[in-house]
């Protein structure tokens, strides 16, 4: 019985001292803080912007050949706004319609200029700029008014070209109407005196007044807009199935031509307004 006791007391103290060698409890941890919320709301959805990127200022590749310029900029303001992930691709001007019903990517933005032939294979977005037609002539010409005061002179157009067809409606009968196969051309003739003005696209001939060769002219007279031969301007172009982000984009651009910042893009890349 005593030795019973005995071994009870041995065990006892064995227990007490491998309880002081153990090494002491870790304190609890406490909880891990949850991250904190990223103050950017994040994409509804990722949608891949096409243009050609061979029209500058409104489309063109930078140095590190990603897509850029006025259109460029116009898309990124939107995607931002319509809480879409946008990735933006060049692909040549043939490729564009049907890469998009193909769906190898959703969006063209590629001045794509708005026609009953591409209303009916396409969904296109509002209008987001128009380029009206205008004359271009030598410095200190007296054609800077109405188009009434170019009768009986001599006037550059590009050969079967919508500018064309205006200056045929307008001018028939009271001007000499010299054609040339490409604006380029035409605008030579100018520099040369060939004709005493060139009636085209405002932009080309402003972008061609601001090189060396174009020095020796400026824009003259008021803008000309005609829906029947000029068109409605330039749009984005998306399928027709696609119409709630049609309905997005519209609304996005719509936005911006409101609160100012389509105004201040704009005055980023020309002097005059496109819209």
């Amino acid at each position: 019985m005593r030795l019973a006791a005995f071994f009870l007391v041995l065990l006892a103290m064995a227990g007490m001292a491998f309880a002081q060698q153990r090494p002491p409890a870790k304190p609890a941890q406490p909880a891990a803080k949850p991250a904190p919320k990223s103050p950017f709301t994040p994409p509804a959805f990722k949608i891949t912007v096409a243009t050609e990127g061979a029209y500058p200022p409104f489309n063109y590749l930078d140095r590190k050949g990603i897509p850029a310029g006025f259109e460029m900029e116009l898309a990124q303001e939107a995607c931002q706004r319509i809480k879409a992930e946008c990735e933006f691709a060049a692909f040549k001007w043939d490729d564009l319609i049907p890469g998009l019903i193909d769906k190898k990517f959703d969006i063209i933005m590629s001045s794509l200029e708005v026609t009953s032939e591409r209303r009916k294979r396409l969904g296109m977005s509002r209008r987001y700029y128009l380029s009206p037609g205008a004359f271009i002539a030598a410095k200190g010409a007296p054609f800077d008014g109405p188009p009434s005061l170019l009768r009986n002179k001599r006037i550059g157009v590009q050969r079967d070209s919508t500018h064309a067809d205006w200056a045929d409606k307008s001018f028939r009968r009271s001007a000499q109407l010299k054609r040339y196969n490409t604006l380029a051309e035409a605008l030579q003739g100018l520099a040369n005196d060939e004709v005493d003005a060139v009636f085209g696209d405002k932009t080309q001939l402003w972008l061609w007044s601001q090189k060396q060769e174009g020095k020796c002219c400026e824009l003259v007279g008021q803008d000309i807009k005609d829906n029947q031969t000029l068109g409605i301007g330039v749009a984005a172009g998306l399928r027709k199935e696609d119409a709630k982000l049609r309905d997005a984009l519209n609304k996005a651009f719509g936005e911006m031509m409101t609160d100012g910042t389509y105004k201040k893009i704009n005055e980023k890349y020309f002097p005059f307004a496109l819209n």
